[in-house]
């Protein structure tokens, strides 16, 4: 099995951006949490033209990381690893089994609470994070576990996607939310009409973005749907979708994805941070991430391959798949994104966001080792001449 160009340059710009989000993570809770604390958090809190830039970067810059998101699934669907019923239907089946059984355990703890809207929040997989510790593992892991883990993560931000389209809507402006539509519909014609110059894509996606803004559903969907007005074609280098895909890449990795590590952790760790992990939301989240996932993920992956609907590969061993399912547990950028929007109170926002924090790095920490000892006679290193 070998890699596609594009599979290869999103894996590659993953990698890179994975691991750019570990410094800065780790730099705004260092800043957050030092003398010069009050002027970190305040400065992520201007107002400018009546929007923080925090809201400007989660409203705003984040619809454009949604952008890539449905474009990169829109190109797994047509022409990608999803393309086939066969590469399509493990990864599908580990997604779905990594998407409910997390959110089952997490209402198991939180049924009935006020924090039982949190129930999308184990459900993500941060696909930069995964596939950045996957890629420490080197030319050890298969391309195969390299495929499964890429489309278990897109697949999951699908659901992700419908999950916040259809339960973080609290109230709805149907004029802005029909208008919006409206423009989604002509795009869509422009793209039956074979009309492949990008500006009117462009110019129709930022007026989606500013009516959906104003609908109650949330502006990011508007990325998705802009992706998939895009003319995709047969997904050729000139292809307007392959063009704005390309284009995307970097500026995502190395500028919006640590813009919004950097604007949405920089928590202030009291002295009593502990306290908080104890709470049902907490437990929920971590409960959900270090164990829903992986164990989602294998249980409906087992289901899938023994029901015949799927195939493992015969480079892999259900061992295998268990260390996936941990990476899959690193939730991180969508975890804290559902997070905003299931939760009002700060105090709940911010247990909630060391819980991911937490969460994640035991999920990921747990991965790495798991597949480094299962791994470690799959691919062996040349020997030192």
């Amino acid at each position: 099995m070998k890699f596609s160009r594009q599979f290869h340059d999103f894996f590659e710009s993953e990698k890179a951006g994975g691991l750019i989000l570990v410094f800065v993570t780790l730099l705004s809770l260092g800043l957050a949490n030092s003398v010069w604390q009050t002027s970190y958090i305040n400065f992520w809190h201007l107002d400018l033209g009546g929007y923080n830039i925090v809201h400007i970067i989660n409203d705003g810059l984040m619809a454009i990381f949604f952008l890539l998101i449905g474009l990169e699934l829109e190109r797994e669907v047509y022409a990608g690893e999803l393309s086939s019923v066969k590469n399509a239907s493990l990864p599908i089946f580990g997604a779905l089994g990594g998407m409910l059984v997390p959110a089952g355990l997490f209402l198991a703890f939180n049924f009935g609470t006020q924090t039982q809207s949190g129930a999308g929040i184990p459900m993500a997989t941060d696909i930069a994070f995964a596939i950045g510790i996957l890629s420490l593992l080197g030319n050890r892991v298969p391309v195969s576990l390299k495929i499964f883990l890429t489309a278990l993560a897109v697949m999951d931000d699908l659901g992700a996607i419908v999950v916040i389209a259809i339960f973080y809507t609290k109230s709805l402006a149907f004029t802005n939310l029909f208008i919006a539509l409206g423009i989604f519909g002509l795009l869509l014609i422009l793209n039956r009409l074979k009309v492949r110059n990008l500006i009117p894509y462009l110019i129709g996606g930022v007026l989606m973005w500013y009516f959906m803004l104003h609908s109650g559903v949330h502006a990011t969907i508007t990325g998705v749907l802009l992706a998939f007005a895009i003319p995709f074609g047969d997904g050729e280098e000139k292809s307007p979708s392959f063009i704005v895909q390309h284009f995307l890449h970097k500026p995502i990795a190395f500028i919006i994805l640590p813009l919004f590590a950097l604007a949405n952790t920089c928590i202030a760790v009291g002295d009593d941070w502990q306290s908080g992990l104890s709470q049902t939301n907490s437990v929920g989240i971590i409960v959900g991430l270090v164990v829903g996932k992986p164990f989602g993920i294998w249980l409906f992956s087992f289901i899938g391959v023994g029901s015949g609907l799927c195939v493992l590969p015969t480079d892999l061993k259900w061992k295998n798949i268990i260390g996936a399912g941990f990476l899959g547990g690193i939730g991180f950028t969508m975890s804290i994104f559902i997070t905003l929007l299931a939760f009002d109170k700060t105090d709940i926002v911010n247990n909630s966001k060391i819980a991911i924090l937490i969460a994640s790095f035991i999920a990921g920490t747990i991965g790495f080792i798991w597949l480094r000892l299962t791994l470690q006679n799959k691919t062996p290193l040349p020997a030192d001449s």
